[in-house]
């Protein structure tokens, strides 16, 4: 017997949606949903480019043997990024060729992605950055700048010895981002070892100071990729010799 509505076999709308399709407001929703993902995605683009980082080399490319077990939880953390806006720094240890680069890389990579401003060089090119600012006069104004990032990767500390003006302009950029602004710094030098880079004991001493007083440090172990690559090479030669 059919329903007193009529239409044998046939069932009635029972809402707009039924009936007409999506409404306008999610139909409305969805393209701002698709318009902030799109934009979203443009700004991390923006700040990979503008970071100077490798956006190829990610924290995934990191050989984690380099790193102690009981270490990793912290590097978990650490990619997160949620230390940058806290103005906590990070120290990349020892010895040369084993990831420091590549690791600080791709925590740079991880912290533009969830949306910090970052701004990674070399130890020497920020050097070179400061002492022409500081030729043209525009040192206090580069270095305003330069705290507006709110991470900055300084790598290669140690490779390089500085004079005493790189060293004084290396301590007020350090200093001015003291509970300001994230740092993370690699070396292949112990701290005890600054003093090789830094001339000035007490002024490497006093920027250990800063450096260390909020930060997470990780200091690498084992062999570099070019010994690893030399030691097969070496067996692949031997192997071939029998």
């Amino acid at each position: 017997m059919c329903p007193p509505s009529g239409g044998c076999g046939k069932t009635s709308p029972s809402t707009p949606e039924a009936r007409t399709g999506p409404t306008r407001s999610s139909t409305v929703a969805a393209v701002l949903q698709r318009q902030l993902a799109e934009r979203e995605s443009a700004g991390t683009t923006t700040r990979i480019r503008t970071a100077h980082v490798a956006a190829l080399k990610t924290l995934e490319d990191f050989n984690l043997e380099h790193l102690p077990s009981p270490r990793r939880d912290v590097l978990a953390h650490l990619a997160t990024g949620t230390f940058a806006p806290k103005a906590k720094n990070v120290l990349l240890l020892r010895p040369p060729g084993i990831g420091k680069t590549c690791l600080a890389n791709g925590l740079g990579v991880k912290a533009a992605q969830a949306g910090y401003s970052v701004l990674f060089d070399t130890a020497n090119n920020w050097i070179s950055r400061l002492t022409a600012a500081h030729h043209a006069g525009q040192l206090d104004a580069e270095l305003k700048k330069i705290h507006r990032y709110e991470l900055i990767i300084i790598d290669e500390v140690g490779y390089i010895p500085f004079d005493q003006d790189a060293e004084n302009q290396f301590f007020q950029l350090v200093a001015g981002r003291y509970e300001q602004g994230s740092m993370m710094v690699t070396s292949n030098l112990p701290f005890g070892r600054w003093g090789e880079t830094f001339s000035d004991d007490v002024l490497a001493a006093a920027m250990i100071d800063r450096l260390v007083h909020h930060a997470g440090v990780l200091t690498l172990t084992g062999d570099s990729y070019r010994t690893l690559a030399r030691r097969e090479l070496l067996a692949k030669d031997n192997r071939a010799a029998e």
